[in-house]
């Protein structure tokens, strides 16, 4: 098949840690590599965003980037992207048709994404599937103080209204879409997020310490985009009340949210309010070779969130064999195995983060049992299983029905 994919806001090749750059910019490259290794052609439209780039980029045979001047060809806040979203819509077009490209299916990803999908659906008169990621709606009820606009939750109402098919992540979000979005259940598919277990896999914990230069003897790890949705406050309160917090170091590793850029200091005062400040240390964003050494690093990683609609670095951390402590939340209930390969809190507040944080220090035997489980948990991860059920997703929609019935 031939794959138009769009991700507006965010190139996979992006540098880690970016505003507006994630689990979803890895996701979209690696499930790109993935469906490429099985014969199938994926370009990835994008925003251009700096000048440098060149309009083409292959990765591999079957796996292109376009990057599409669509506004400043630079870094866009947020609240404006919407504002070139006709513009980058007109110029893929005219891409396409000087290419005399034909594709059998788009996948947008994000709501951005998804309103230019939208076009091209009618335009190319092929099949639109979409994945949100995170939904405007959901985050609102999070947590006190988050607001998404009117215009995003809007625009996710009208794309899940067109759109041939819904890919979700877990259950739990598909339950979200059915409840606040009016979706209809044959429109969703579950397709769980990859992971690259090559690369997240477990090494020796002595290396991976002296790697990234820790001194204390238990370490916690946070992986994330600094912003209150996250929950970061109640990990470094948590370990405050530690009772051995003198032996304790907390990394925060992760960039700048695009709408919060006053957190990092918020949550340098909550530490220096909580008489840790010199226990946690702020790494910055990193890449995916220096997170393989973090998550080695550390005894435990935390994942206080108040929403996630999957929890990539849950999956990401269990491939190293480290276990993890995570708020029950979105679709971290399907990942961590409360009691096996870590511990889900249904209460976002430290007290509660605090007790299974000391149960699992003080007990090194215990630590070892969820190492060994998390790690054989997350091999239904592997991106190549994972490309494998979306390309049934787009077959599906590809494969004329009689034609279906008459392979059967």
């Amino acid at each position: 098949m031939r794959i138009a994919t769009i991700s507006y806001h965010g190139s996979p090749f992006a540098a880690p840690g970016a505003p507006s750059t994630g689990g979803m910019q890895v996701y979209v490259r690696e499930l790109a590599r993935a469906l490429a290794a099985l014969g199938h052609h994926v370009d990835v439209f994008t925003r251009r965003s700096s000048a440098d780039q060149p309009e083409v980029i292959v990765d591999r045979p079957g796996f292109r980037v376009i990057n599409l001047t669509a506004g400043p060809a630079g870094p866009v806040a947020k609240g404006e992207l919407s504002l070139h979203l006709c513009s980058f819509t007109r110029e893929l077009l005219e891409y396409a048709a000087k290419e005399g490209a034909q594709y059998d299916i788009i996948h947008s990803h994000y709501w951005l994404s998804g309103r230019v999908g939208r076009v091209l659906r009618e335009r190319w008169d092929i099949p639109h599937v979409t994945m949100f990621h995170t939904l405007a709606e959901v985050k609102n009820r999070a947590r006190i103080g988050e607001r998404e606009s009117d215009e995003r939750i809007s625009s996710e109402r009208l794309i899940i209204g067109e759109a041939d098919q819904i890919i979700v992540a877990s259950r739990h979000e598909q339950q979200q879409l059915l409840r606040f979005y009016e979706a209809l259940a044959e429109q969703i598919a579950v397709v769980p997020c990859g992971v690259d277990l090559d690369r997240f896999r477990p090494m020796s914990r002595q290396a991976a310490r002296a790697a990234v230069g820790v001194t204390g003897k238990h370490v916690l790890l946070f992986v994330g985009r600094l912003e209150p949705l996250k929950g970061i406050d109640i990990l470094i309160r948590a370990a405050a009340g530690l009772e051995e917090r003198a032996d304790v170091e907390v990394i925060i590793a992760g960039g700048l949210s695009d709408g919060h850029p006053d957190e990092p200091a918020r949550l340098r005062t909550i530490a220096a309010e909580c008489g840790i400040a010199e226990k946690v240390r702020f790494v910055g964003p990193q890449s995916q070779d220096r997170l393989v050494e973090l998550y080695n690093a550390a005894d435990v990683t935390v994942v206080p969130s108040y929403y996630e609609s999957f929890g990539l670095v849950a999956i990401e951390s269990m491939a190293c064999g480290t276990p993890v402590i995570a708020s029950r939340v979105g679709g971290l209930s399907s990942t961590v195995r409360d009691g096996e390969t870590g511990y889900l809190i249904p209460w976002r507040c430290p007290e509660a983060f605090l007790e299974r944080l000391e149960l699992l220090l003080g007990n090194e035997e215990l630590r070892a049992h969820f190492a060994a489980a998390a790690r054989q948990s997350v091999e239904r991860f592997r991106w190549s299983a994972v490309a494998e059920q979306i390309a049934a997703v787009y077959r599906c929609l590809t494969t004329p029905a009689i034609a279906r019935v008459a392979g059967e």
